[in-house]
């Protein structure tokens, strides 16, 4: 790609992948949430050496909201000569939303593969669900992709995730390997106070949107890498009413793998090529939106 094509956040296109991986996936069954870092400061309480008010709440106006750890402000700045980016209102934004994603993909894709409607705050949100324990089909902001996710028995009887599985994704993580990370950072600046208004709409008005963003990279880059394909098995529903599309209730047969988070999940089931490749890549992004 050329640099004119890599004015999309440079996440937005991860996410975009992580997402169309959800989708060729199964569902989870109610895995044990990953312990994540906390994007809300403790609520502290006011010096009192009286018994009777230690237990009250702290007053809100005394508490701190938490420390901002990775300042938009910090990333690299804009390239000279380069206009800022007017902004409308979170609401409005789908236009410039828009443009944007028109610079990255082809029409043709665009319509294939993203939901561009209310794209920033379905980012946001499953940005934030990556690193939980479930991230809702319905916040996604792409389209699912008619390929299916597929399994192989082999000789031992073991069913496992199949290695062709990982031919469906290749062809994403070839355009994410593609995208200038640097340039696309200094797009995400120029955007930040979308993303910003987004997260605090979630229900984090103390938080802050790159911190968070920063902590789902970090649980994503520690995804533990198999060494072999893992092993699946096909839950079973009980009921008179038949199964029509059954290869989305599978779940890892390793508890370990199954208590994974969402995120976790999806980078596992894309292969350990695909998922070494990309996890790089995020580590290349991590860099440009972090305090150094």
């Amino acid at each position: 790609m050329n640099s004119s094509k890599s004015r999309l956040p440079f996440i937005l296109v991860v996410l975009a992948l992580l997402a169309l991986a959800a989708y060729q996936g199964w569902r989870y069954f109610q895995p044990q949430p990953v312990p994540v870092t906390a994007t809300e400061a403790p609520v502290t309480m006011p010096a009192s050496s009286s018994d009777d008010t230690a237990s009250l709440p702290a007053d809100p106006a005394l508490v701190e909201p938490p420390a901002i750890e990775n300042p938009i402000e910090a990333l690299t700045p804009e390239p000279a000569g380069a206009e800022p980016v007017a902004l409308p209102e979170l609401a409005d934004a789908d236009g410039i939303v828009k443009e944007q994603l028109a610079t990255l993909f082809s029409r043709k894709d665009l319509l294939t593969y993203l939901q561009v409607d209310g794209f920033v705050r379905k980012s946001v949100a499953s940005i934030d669900n990556l690193a939980r324990s479930q991230a809702a089909s319905r916040l996604w902001p792409v389209n699912p992709t008619p390929q299916r996710f597929s399994t192989q028995v082999g000789p031992n009887g073991v069913e496992t995730i199949h290695p062709a599985n990982s031919q469906r994704y290749a062809p994403m993580v070839r355009l994410i390997e593609s995208v200038d990370s640097a340039q696309a950072v200094a797009v995400y600046r120029g955007l930040y106070p979308l993303f910003q208004q987004a997260y605090e709409d979630l229900g984090f008005p103390d938080g802050y949107f790159n911190d968070r963003l920063v902590q789902v990279l970090d649980h994503l880059i520690a995804t533990p890498v198999p060494a072999e394909p893992p092993a699946v098995t096909l839950v079973e529903v009980k009921g008179s009413v038949p199964s029509l599309r059954p290869w989305v209730r599978y779940e890892f047969v390793d508890p370990g793998l199954q208590a994974q988070s969402a995120g976790r999940k999806i980078l596992i089931r894309m292969g350990a090529a695909n998922q070494q490749r990309l996890q790089a890549k995020l580590k290349d992004l991590r860099q440009r939106v972090a305090r150094q």
